[in-house]
């Protein structure tokens, strides 16, 4: 069920967008049934996709190092901190 992450594709045109690519034999189908409002999704299961997604991301920009890294969770020097 679902499908599998084939890669992440990076345009900047103003701001970084990444594009996330999926392959899958059903993704048609699922794609339709989001569309015409019959998808069911279970929120925990959501919430742990969104978050391995963010940390594939952000794993990817620090090894490219072309990334704004403002909103990566787990870098090392976090200036806004250093106001407090």
């Amino acid at each position: 069920m679902g499908g599998d992450l084939s890669g992440i594709r990076f345009r900047a045109n103003g701001r970084q967008i990444a594009t996330f690519h999926f392959i899958g034999p059903e993704l048609h189908s699922h794609d339709k049934a989001y569309i015409n409002g019959h998808a069911l999704v279970n929120p925990v299961q959501f919430r742990e996709a969104l978050n391995h997604l963010r940390d594939i991301l952000f794993k990817n920009l620090r090894q490219n190092q072309n990334g704004d890294m403002r909103y990566d969770r787990k870098r090392d020097h976090r200036a806004y901190q250093e106001r407090r």
